[in-house]
């Protein structure tokens, strides 16, 4: 079906594979029965709490996950993978890279850079509404426990915030069995309760869900605002497949999530029909009274798992973004020296920790938070549909009735739940939109400022054949290498320029170097160096990175001996460009984004450390550019 369908080559066993996979990739959406059928009864558009409203929210719930989670990306999604690697912009650049310039390349674009920023928005609330709604439950134990429940939540959410830096390699291991314990306990609780009130196993069936419409048609409609929360996390599964495999997600969501999360829900909802009461909090209604202590530390440490998976895919997420051009140069260290893919992004995880520590404090309870929750969810889940379809015609080149069937019903369902978070703005749905609007202004202003201090370099560019004419051999060659960063393979870079023309000299070997981000994962180290001689001492090289490779110029020249011989590290000297931005009324942006492209790249981390040149042979040279 997919001729890019390149899974990685992971060593593990399946069943290792599918353990992780269960402690990473569904903490999300495992502890969403903590509110979603709470959310439901109790949220800002209340219904009664009687069999005909029980059995129609659950059927939604069962057939939402069914058509959402289940059809849409197991089944579907999930093949869209980007050499193993999945996510919006990982679809984005596999969509751009069979495109190419077709005029639809711009839509898809900038319908990737909007889903990423509503991804910002959910790691904000996802903490938030998780650890928040968890140690709630300590009120169902005591009352007395009230207060406490902010401060605690507080507390733990600084906590979970200041371990990131040591990295998650050795807490890792446990989330696994971890949420293997979580999720059985999801399941005998819910067992246990559908026992005493059978009847319930009646609302799977979807005609529950079609009478709730017939019995209540608006209130039906905005339910599915509260609903949809039993899916949130379900982005999670196509994000995090780099890291498992699209067969262990599949197998950990058919035969251990799912399953669970289905009988969890029956058991709440069969005990909402015998004790409408336990509407208040349902979840931790569900254990005896000894045990719901217990109950609400394992929730705890199961939401605080969820977080965790959740800002851990921000910074993934932030270096796709800085790879692919969407933002500055951020300082990104590596926790671990076994897995790649375990970063830690200090701006990140920073402005995550005031932007949660806010929310909290600001909405107060989980009840709060979920007006606010789902907005962001439902708006990338429509978006990924859209992204789907260019997929499955473009690329894919499925018969068209198909692509249209599958799409059209994703996007009816998708189109449905966004709709009616729409309706939660007011009530707090304007809080992930903010934050969506500014990361997808910070998204955008990056992008056109680079592409317009481009364009304004490439003014001033020589062509190195005129280049060379007007030096001829004038110029005095010294012994040594000098390497130019340029953005560009064309002309000659200006740090070359300003340099020659300060010190009237050149190295005996001149090397441009271009550094491209290709719109894969990752490039093979043998395809990453393109080498090409110029003449008289001068090469061009390219070094071509995937969005998830780790860029290290000198440890790439230091096995390429096509240009000229080995390069060795205390005779080679490397030239950057410091450009002074200054905002002029020269078509381009507006004056106040190119005052904050400016100001972003004033706080960029340098290209010294981001390339990993040595500092001792660096050399800086300033020009002013206009944009």
């Amino acid at each position: 079906m997919n001729d890019e369908s390149t899974e990685h080559g992971h060593s593990e066993s399946l069943s290792s594979l599918a353990l992780g996979a269960i402690g990473v990739v569904f903490g999300d959406i495992g502890t969403s029965p903590l509110y979603a059928l709470k959310e439901s009864f109790i949220g800002h558009h209340p219904l009664a709490v009687d069999p005909a409203h029980v059995f129609g929210v659950l059927s939604l719930v069962f057939w939402t996950m069914m058509l959402i989670v289940t059809c849409k990306y197991v089944f579907v999604i999930l093949r869209a993978d980007n050499k193993g690697e999945g996510g919006s912009l990982a679809l984005l650049a596999l969509i751009a890279r069979k495109l190419g310039d077709h005029r639809m390349g711009g839509v898809i674009a900038m319908l990737g850079v909007i889903a990423t920023a509503l991804f910002y928005g959910d790691a904000i609330i996802t903490p938030a509404i998780s650890v928040l709604s968890a140690v709630e439950g300590l009120t169902v134990v005591n009352e007395g426990f009230a207060d406490w429940v902010l401060p605690l939540s507080i507390g733990i959410l600084i906590g979970l915030f200041a371990i990131q830096s040591r990295g998650t390699a050795a807490v890792g291991k446990m989330f696994g069995p971890v949420m293997i314990l979580y999720f059985g306990v999801l399941a005998l609780l819910g067992g246990i309760n559908i026992v005493r009130a059978p009847e319930v196993l009646w609302a799977l069936s979807p005609h529950y869900a079609f009478d709730f419409f017939l019995l209540d048609p608006a209130l039906a409609f905005l339910a599915l605002g509260s609903v949809v929360l039993a899916v949130t996390g379900a982005e999670a599964l196509y994000a995090d497949m780099g890291h498992f495999g699209r067969k262990a997600i599949m197998v950990s969501w058919l035969y251990i999530a799912f399953p669970c999360l289905v009988i969890n829900y029956l058991g709440q909802s069969a005990l909402l029909l015998t004790s409408p009461h336990a509407v208040e909090n349902p979840f931790f209604y569900l254990a005896p009274q000894w045990a719901r202590l217990p109950l609400v530390i394992l929730a705890t440490v199961a939401t605080v798992i969820a977080s965790q998976a959740v800002i851990s895919g921000a910074y993934s997420v932030s270096q796709q973004a800085v790879q692919l051009g969407f933002l500055p140069r951020l300082k990104i260290l590596h926790t671990s020296a076994k897995a790649a893919g375990q970063i830690y992004v200090p701006t990140v995880n920073w402005a995550l920790l005031v932007l949660v520590i806010l929310l909290v404090m600001g909405f107060q309870t989980s009840s709060n938070l979920a007006a606010a929750y789902g907005i962001a969810v439902t708006g990338t889940m429509f978006i990924t549909a859209c992204m789907l379809g260019v997929l499955t015609f473009a690329v894919w080149k499925w018969n068209p009735l198909l692509a249209t069937l599958v799409t059209g019903a994703f996007l009816i369902v998708d189109g449905l739940y966004f709709a009616s978070n729409v309706t939660k703005i007011p009530d707090g749905g304007w809080f992930p939109l903010l934050v969506a609007a500014i990361a997808f202004t910070l998204l955008t202003t990056w992008a056109t400022g680079r592409r317009l201090v481009r364009e304004r370099l490439n003014e001033d560019s020589m062509p190195f054949d005129l280049f060379f004419q007007s030096i001829g051999d004038r110029v005095v060659r010294v012994s040594g290498s000098s390497v130019f960063l340029a953005s560009t393979m064309e002309g000659i870079p200006p740090a070359l320029l300003h340099n020659l023309k300060h010190n009237h000299a050149l190295h005996e070997r001149v090397v441009i170097l271009t550094v491209f981000t290709e719109g894969m994962p990752h490039v093979p180290v043998e395809d990453r160096r393109k080498v090409e001689s110029l003449g008289h001492g001068f090469y061009r090289i390219g070094l071509h990175y995937g969005f998830m490779d780790e860029v290290d110029i000198p440890a790439e020249l230091a096995q390429e001996e096509r240009a000229g011989g080995a390069f060795k590290p205390m005779d080679t000297s490397y030239f950057l460009a410091r450009q002074t931005l200054i905002a002029s009324n020269r078509p381009g942006m507006a004056i106040w984004r190119e005052k904050l492209f400016a100001w972003m790249v004033r706080n960029a981390q340098s290209a010294m450390e981001f390339f990993k040149l040595p500092t001792n042979r660096v050399i800086e040279l300033g020009s002013q550019v206009e944009i």
